[in-house]
């Protein structure tokens, strides 16, 4: 192996875990009222909250140093992301009394402990987001959209 070959993580232990919860029977670990994965992603899986997330882990900001970091999101996303990991326990938020009032956000311990899950994430679509384009429009070339059809008048 070059000394610039890629090493890859390996998952075989995390992969096994996850496996051995999915044989449980239905009623514990996945069942739709008690679902850790849908529990937990719901939040944290999507666009907005990783990108928070990872920005959040290199400094704490105010919400207008977010906004500009994460450009397109909308102010009413971002505060709806924002309650949402601050409810999670991801994100603490401290109110300094100045005039007028500055709102400082940051990870905490439990958020801290996300980043790397996340930043592996980050990785993995950056490394693949060429492959994954390049599926997709090799699915949508042999797979067009079915034409509406127009009635008659």
């Amino acid at each position: 192996m070059t000394a610039h070959a890629k090493t890859q993580p390996d998952y075989t232990a995390a992969i096994g875990t996850a496996m051995a919860m999915m044989r449980e029977p239905i009623n514990t670990v996945f069942d739709a009222a008690n679902c850790p994965v849908r529990d937990v992603f719901s939040h944290i899986g999507d666009k907005w909250a990783s990108l928070i997330l990872q920005t959040l882990g290199l400094k704490p900001h105010r919400f207008g140093e977010l906004k500009r970091a994460i450009p397109d999101i909308s102010q009413a996303m971002l505060t709806g992301t924002l309650r949402s990991l601050q409810r999670d326990g991801l994100v603490h938020r401290e109110v300094f009394p100045t005039q007028p009032p500055s709102v400082e956000y940051r990870l905490t311990e439990l958020g801290q402990s996300l980043l790397g899950p996340v930043a592996a994430l980050v990785v993995w679509t950056a490394e693949h987001h060429g492959r994954i384009r390049e599926a997709r429009a090799t699915y949508d070339a042999d797979n067009p959209p079915a034409k509406k059809k127009v009635a008659a008048a």
